[in-house]
Formats: C-alpha cells, sequence, structure tokens
C-alpha cells in the first residue's frame, strides 16, 4: 500500500459534514483544512445543499475532480458503503475518524471494513481516531485550530493509538522546541497499522526519529513490528501503556487492543534496537537528543556547571542511568586552570563536574567548553546553564554551541525553561543543540545517545 498520498494530499472530501451544526467533528475538519492548508476540500452529505458557499456532494463519487484523501466521519453502521464509493472512485486513502468498531464490540462492522480495503488494497487510518497532522500539509484532527498548539516543523515523527496523548504530546513538544514531521493517530489501527507506517517514516526523508504511543499489538503484530524496526537505520523510540494488570483493563477498553507481557515485550524491543521511554519525559529527552545527533558513541559524561549542587545532582543521574562521568586527569586540570579567570582559578573544582563557580565569566564556561569537547577522555558535554549568574550574558549559549559545531563530540545542555530566559534556550535550539528544563531530562538525552550507540 502507497501510504504517501494521506499524509500530502492535494484534494481531500470529507463525508459527513453537517449543514446545521458547524461544530460538528467533519465541519471542522473541513473549515479548518479550507481555509488554512494547501487542500482542495470537498464537502458530502446525503443531503446535499451548500456549505461556505461551496457546493455540498452528495455522495463522494459525484465530485467530478480527482480525490486523494476521503476524511469519513459518519456513523459506523455507513462507514462500509463509504468506502466502498471510495474505491469505486479511485481515492488514493482514507482516515475512518467514526467510533463504534470493535473498542464498542462491533468487531463484525470493523472485520467489513477491514475486508473491502484489503481486497482493493485501499489504505485507511482508523477507525476511531483522529487521523493526520502534518505541518503544513494537512490536519484531520476534528480540534479547532484555536485550541491546538502545534510544534514547528522538524524532524521527529510520531504515531500514537491514543489521539488525546498525541494532542498532548504535540504541546509538549512545541513547548520543549522539538520539530515535528508527521503525526499520525491510528486509534483501533484495523488496517494501517504501526509496521506499515514504520516502513513508510523508514524511507521518508523528512523523518529522522520515529515515536511510538503502543497501547498493544494484536496476533502476531508485534512480531512484524519488530521485524520492521530491525530493518529502519533511524531511530525508534516506543512508549508503552498497559503495563499492569490495571493498565492492560484500560487499554482493552480504549482500543479494543490486547496488552500482552510487558516484561516479554520491554526485553523484546531491546533486543531489536528499539528504545523504550518509560514515561513522558523520556519520550521527550530522547526524541529532541537524538533528532540532533544519531552517531555517537557515547558512555563517559563531562559536567560544567556554576553550582556545586547541580553538578552532584547531575553526577546522580548519570550514575543511575549507568553513564560514567570520569575524573580528569591532573594534566587535564591543570591546563583547564591555567585558562580560566585568574579569580576563580583557586576555587573552582575541575574533577569532574567542573564547578566554575557562580564567579565564572563567560569566557570561563567557554574555556571549559572547549576543553570538555577536545578532551579524550569525555565522549558527550553537559553544560548545566545557570541563567541568573552575573557574569554571563543571554548570547554564552550560542557562543558555546558554536564552539560544538566544529566538534566531533555532542553537547547537551540544561536551562530552565521560563520567558525570562526564551534568548538562551533559543541560542540553543538554533544551533540544533539539544536543551531540557530538568538536569533529569538533560542527563536522559545522554542516555537516548548512549542506548542508540549500543543498538
Amino acid at each position: 500500500m502507497d501510504l504517501k498520498p494521506l499524509f500530502a494530499p492535494t484534494s481531500m472530501a470529507v463525508c459527513g459534514v453537517s449543514l446545521s451544526n458547524d461544530r460538528h467533528p467533519a465541519n471542522v475538519i473541513y473549515n479548518k483544512n479550507l481555509l488554512r492548508f494547501p487542500v482542495r476540500m470537498y464537502p458530502v452529505n446525503p443531503r446535499g445543499g451548500t456549505l461556505r458557499g461551496e457546493r455540498v456532494y452528495t455522495g463522494i463519487d459525484q465530485i467530478d475532480g480527482d480525490v486523494d484523501l476521503a476524511v469519513i466521519a459518519v456513523r459506523a453502521e455507513h462507514v462500509a458503503v463509504i468506502l466502498e464509493q471510495c474505491i469505486v472512485k479511485k481515492v488514493k486513502g482514507a482516515v475512518v475518524i467514526s467510533g463504534g468498531f470493535a473498542e464498542a464490540d462491533r468487531q463484525d462492522l470493523q472485520d467489513q471494513i477491514v475486508a473491502i480495503a484489503k481486497r482493493a488494497e485501499f489504505p485507511f487510518v482508523g477507525p476511531n481516531c483522529l487521523g493526520i497532522y502534518a505541518p503544513s500539509l494537512v490536519d484531520t484532527f476534528f480540534l479547532p485550530s484555536e485550541r491546538m498548539v502545534t510544534p514547528e516543523k522538524g524532524k521527529v515523527a510520531i504515531v500514537s493509538q491514543s489521539g488525546g496523548i498525541l494532542v498532548d504530546l504535540l504541546v509538549k513538544f512545541a513547548g520543549e522546541g522539538i520539530g515535528l514531521s508527521l503525526a499520525v493517530s491510528i486509534g483501533n489501527k484495523a488496517l494501517v497499522k504501526e509496521e506499515q507506517l514504520l516502513a513508510h517514516l523508514a524511507e521518508d526523508a523528512a523523518t529522522s526519529v520515529i515515536a511510538f504511543y503502543i497501547e498493544g499489538f494484536g496476533h502476531k503484530e508485534g512480531r512484524r513490528f519488530v521485524e520492521a524496526a530491525r530493518k529502519c537505520k533511524k531511530p525508534i523510540v516506543v512508549m508503552k501503556a498497559g503495563k499492569t494488570s490495571g493498565g492492560q483493563r484500560a487499554v482493552s477498553s480504549h482500543t479494543a487492543s490486547l496488552a500482552g507481557d510487558y516484561k516479554v515485550l520491554s526485553d523484546i524491543f531491546s533486543q531489536y534496537g528499539i528504545i523504550e521511554a518509560r514515561n513522558e519525559l523520556e519520550l521527550l529527552s530522547f526524541c529532541e537528543s537524538l533528532s540532533n545527533y544519531q552517531s555517537c558513541s557515547v558512555q563517559k559524561i563531562g559536567i560544567i556547571t556554576g553550582s556545586g549542587g547541580h553538578g552532584a545532582m547531575a553526577v546522580d543521574a548519570c550514575m543511575a542511568h549507568d553513564l560514567e562521568v570520569p575524573l580528569l586527569s591532573e594534566s587535564a586540570q591543570k591546563l583547564l586552570r591555567d585558562s580560566l579567570s585568574p579569580s576563580i582559578q583557586s576555587i573552582a573544582a575541575l574533577g569532574n563536574p567542573l564547578d566554575l563557580t557562580g564567579s565564572a565569566v563567560e569566557d570561563d564556561f567557554a574555556t571549559a567548553t572547549s576543553a570538555m569537547l577536545e578532551s579524550s577522555e569525555i565522549d558527550c558535554v553537559l553544560v548545566l546553564l545557570l541563567p541568573y549568574l552575573p557574569g554571563i550574558s543571554s548570547d554564552l549559549s550560542a557562543r558555546i554551541s558554536q564552539l560544538a559545531k566544529k566538534a566531533d563530540k555532542p553537547l547537551i545542555a540544561y536551562v530552565p525553561h521560563v520567558d525570562k530566559y526564551r534568548m538562551l534556550i533559543e541560542g540553543f535550539e538554533l544551533n540544533q543543540v539539544p536543551v531540557s528544563p530538568s538536569i533529569e531530562g538533560a542527563v536522559l538525552m545522554a542516555e537516548a545517545l548512549r542506548r542508540r550507540s549500543s543498538c
């Protein structure tokens, strides 16, 4: 099945628009794409009429132009007929928003639409889903545009069984500055499943990291997914729900998924090079880090800070994740000390972490960063930047990011994420240096690189 027309359609029919309720999900989808995306739109309702001055077609087969994508938002028992019409019309794919299938004990209806689609090799996403959001291309989420928070266009694709989790992650991607290439809510994943999307994204030039929120796999789905993952050269991050007996019961009622034995699945993920995120913090940290660095060997961490407490917390976090924080050699410490400002030469602690103290100035941070980036004793540099230190300016992040660009070694940063420090954060983000709002998150970014390098 060719999934490309689903994600970059030039024409779209929305089946199920209301002529009297502009808040109907189909109307929300129709209106936002009509007004904000470069897609030729066709509204469909068996009653016909007009909507926003446009002709409402009584059936998708009545549309006089070609249709790349059909969005179906009608009652479950009507979906099969519309799919048949799509196939006759030679529509290239569909998103089935409608619920009322397997998750509502109507497996028969779900089996019916799958059989129709398989016979014609007609791809559809869903049912019981939000569908597709591709920045600047298409948005089938039935959420008003003014309520959505979406990240900038970027390198991370995310596939989710839950539409709610997906929307929430997009909000957090936007907050963390993580760029998005594609977001797909697959709901019951009756036909198009994780494995097909993984195969598509593995070849997608716009995507560098592929993330999944998974509730469970059907019969033999898990095996096919990990086999597809083994062939993929891009980093794959998975966050799994249904780890406990209570969670398994919840996912079963949500999307009719079989959660399976979590421990076994987790071990298999590891064997097949899939990076498992245990929670949202790990997912965000892993995606941001891996979208910037993908081919580096990371085990030994060098830490630079202006606060001894921050350095100690970072060391503890590194050790908890089996990352080493090696003591720098005496010769390296002496060389570095001689290069620092005279005012901190006698008070800075340079063993690793490098505590430059609150008296350090910008040149000290730049000198320490250069030394760490050039050191053979360190694989990855973690800078804990405290924006309130009196000796630094908002340009420091861009300055040390430039140093990292010239080095063949990853740089990761911690900066508290508040508006007042936005310039410092952007100095890293604009230079493709991952920056976390927490020390734990910054260490997790290094952990992602360690686990990626061991795949």
